[in-house]
């Protein structure tokens, strides 16, 4: 897929791999949602920075997060993003996600995250 959003994807998941907390926080709106999981949400691009450094403190600095696939639905100003993630780290067996993004357009800033949900549906299950 070669949609400006799709780049940006991949720029963050290249930005989360080498721990550019910087590039990465370029890519949210200032009030982004970041779903840390399940139950658990940073909003706003100084809580959303805060849980990147201690996402990869959990991962022992070995996160590596690209895209198997993905979708870019684009209806004016906002897009839904349907992705298959898969996540890797030293510490834990490979993931693969049905992650949901929502991109909107802003006249300045051009394409901005303004929800970051790597979960996608998993939302919906009884926590264990």
């Amino acid at each position: 897929m070669h949609h400006p959003i799709a780049e940006l994807i991949t720029k963050a998941d290249s930005a989360i791999t080498h721990e550019d907390v910087d590039t990465l926080m370029s890519i949210y709106a200032d009030d982004a949602v970041l779903v840390i999981k399940p139950g658990m949400n940073a909003v706003g691009k100084a809580k959303i920075n805060k849980a990147f450094i201690a996402i990869a403190a959990y991962f022992e600095h070995s996160l590596n997060v690209t895209q198997a696939g993905m979708e870019v639905l684009e209806s004016g100003d906002t897009a839904l993003v349907l992705a298959k993630t898969i996540v890797k780290a030293a510490n834990q067996p490979e993931i693969e996600r049905k992650a949901t993004y929502v991109f909107k357009h802003f006249a300045r800033q051009g394409w901005l995250c303004v929800i970051d949900n790597s979960h996608g549906h998993d939302l919906l299950e009884p926590s264990a």
